[in-house]
């Protein structure tokens, strides 16, 4: 049974109260900000029975307000890049801030990642819920979007859900920087990932998909 609870964590000035909820199961412990619907730390326990906390994050409010690499957040509108900023929508096109010249990059220039969300609890997690303006960003139509996490045993979970009034991009994501040996080791030199695919695709030197399909 995972046991959910919350409380203040902060303030950001001009924009309100972040708070932070955990969920805390007999074998792991997730904590999540309102702010950016952030993954701020999950405590598991390693090969040596001690418990680790193997998500990159800071220890107070200021670090994720001025972060500028994503620790842990919801990403969007659109996760990654958008070359040059700009896309076309029937028959329109929209132009976007760039803020990862050339392109722009996860929602733009104050993104999901920067805004507060309204969380509530649900069955052994929580579900946090933003509204996107029409023009948010860019992009077009208002969008209702949600995150639920939930954690049962070991075993944490991530639904997303969005609805827009409009035909809009939405590609979200969540931006968790992970380190498997618990954040106190200085790298992850010795991790090996493996990807079962049979296909990649390749991108430019700004990072934006080529098209070619190896």
């Amino acid at each position: 049974m995972t046991e959910v609870s919350h409380q203040r964590w902060g303030e950001v000035p001009s924009q309100g109260t972040v708070d932070l909820w955990v969920l805390q199961s007999s074998q792991v412990r997730v904590e999540v900000l309102t702010l950016g619907a952030i993954i701020r730390s999950v405590w598991t326990r390693g090969n040596n029975g001690q418990m680790e906390d193997v998500v990159l994050g800071y220890d107070d409010l200021e670090g994720y307000v001025s972060d500028k690499r994503y620790f842990g957040a919801v990403v969007g509108r659109v996760a990654n890049r958008i070359a040059h900023g700009r896309f076309a929508v029937e028959g329109h096109v929209y132009q976007l801030d760039i803020n990862n010249e050339p392109n722009a990059l996860h929602g733009g220039l104050c993104g999901f990642n920067k805004a507060i969300w309204q969380a509530a609890p649900v069955e052994e997690g929580v579900r946090l819920s933003l509204r996107s303006p029409d023009g948010d960003q860019g992009y077009p139509g208002e969008v209702q979007v949600s995150v639920t996490y939930t954690l049962q045993g070991e075993t944490l979970t991530a639904v997303y859900q969005a609805q827009s009034t409009r035909t809009t991009p939405i590609n979200l994501t969540n931006h968790s920087y992970f380190n498997l040996a618990g954040q106190a080791v200085t790298d992850i030199y010795d991790h090996h990932v493996s990807i079962s695919a049979q296909h990649y695709l390749p991108v430019d030197n700004t990072s934006i998909p080529t098209g070619l399909v190896p």
